[in-house]
Formats: C-alpha cells, sequence, structure tokens
C-alpha cells in the first residue's frame, strides 16, 4: 500500500513549527545575557562620555562648575575688565607662560573652561576669589588669575583647559 503526501497542513506540521520557534525563542534568550555582559558599564560610559553645557543662564561675571570624567570643570563668563587684564600680563612675569588666547576659542574669549583642580596637591579652588580676580585655593595659597594661569603659590602649572567645542554661540561640548 502506498501513502500520498497530503498537500494540507497536518497537526504534526504544526507541532514541527511551534516547537521549531519556540527553541528559537530559547536560544535568543539563552544567548541574550552573554552577549549584554560584553557591553560596558553604564558608569563607564558615563564617565567617559562628552558632556554639552548650556551657556546662555549663565551671566556675564558669573560661572558655574559641571563635572566630567569625575572631574570639576569651571566655566566662567569673564567680564571685559578681566579679559583686558588677562591679556595685557606679560608673559615673563608668569611660572608657567601661557598666553590667554592659547586658553579660550577665537570668537569666544569671554568664556573660559578650566578643570577645576589646583596642580600643587589637587584641592578644589574657588572662584572669583584672591588677588587677581580668578581662581584662589585656600589649601595652600595658590593664586590664579581670570585665565586659569598661575600667578603666586605652590602650584607649578596653570588650570588645564579640557578639550572642549562651541556647538552653537550657547552651547558647548566637554570632552
Amino acid at each position: 500500500m502506498t501513502t500520498e503526501a497530503s498537500a494540507e497542513p497536518t497537526r504534526r506540521d504544526f507541532l514541527f513549527i511551534a516547537t521549531g520557534a519556540v527553541a528559537g525563542v530559547g536560544a535568543v534568550a539563552a544567548a541574550w545575557p552573554f552577549v549584554s555582559q560584553m557591553n560596558p558599564d553604564a558608569s563607564t560610559i558615563a564617565a567617559g562620555a562628552p558632556i554639552e553645557v548650556d551657556l546662555a543662564p549663565v551671566a556675564v561675571g558669573q560661572d558655574i562648575k559641571v563635572f566630567w570624567r569625575g572631574k570639576p570643570i569651571y566655566i566662567m563668563n569673564r567680564t571685559k575688565k578681566q579679559i583686558e587684564e588677562a591679556q595685557s600680563v606679560a608673559l615673563s612675569s608668569l611660572p608657567d607662560p601661557e598666553t590667554d588666547k592659547a586658553r579660550t576659542k577665537e570668537g569666544h574669549e569671554q568664556w573660559l573652561v578650566v578643570i577645576g583642580i589646583c596642580t600643587h596637591l589637587g584641592c578644589i579652588p574657588m572662584a572669583y576669589e584672591g588677588k587677581y580676580d580668578g581662581f584662589f585655593c585656600p589649601c595652600h595659597g595658590s593664586q590664579y588669575d581670570s585665565s586659569g594661569r598661575i600667578r603666586q603659590g605652590p602650584a607649578p602649572a596653570n588650570l588645564p583647559v579640557p578639550p572642549y567645542q562651541f556647538v552653537s554661540d550657547t552651547k558647548i561640548q566637554i570632552g
């Protein structure tokens, strides 16, 4: 006796398809944790990711502090007087000579962006303090001018400038 194959789906065909679908979903569910664990941790991504800062609310003569890679970043909207004072300093009088122009972006000279960690022993300086209308580190007396350059005290170097760029006239990206 010869049997003919039926063109209509049978119950056995349905069971094969259903079993294959469940096995496929189970394989993906089992593989997901292994693939997911290869991605970096969210705190690692956040620690090194660039940040955007809106400068619109910062008035002339004010500063804000944001954190990038766990470091405090001072963003100062300098006054015309501060800019003129910073640009008129003789480089020969500075322990770590660097022009104000090298520490700011062209066309945005009023904005100073520096890492707010004293280069002496890693303290956090205070903005708009000290003799030079810049930063003052109360731990050991280091004084920085309005361009973040060391002027007096034990600190060996200027406050570092982080990598940043202007995304628009009122927004910067740090990192």
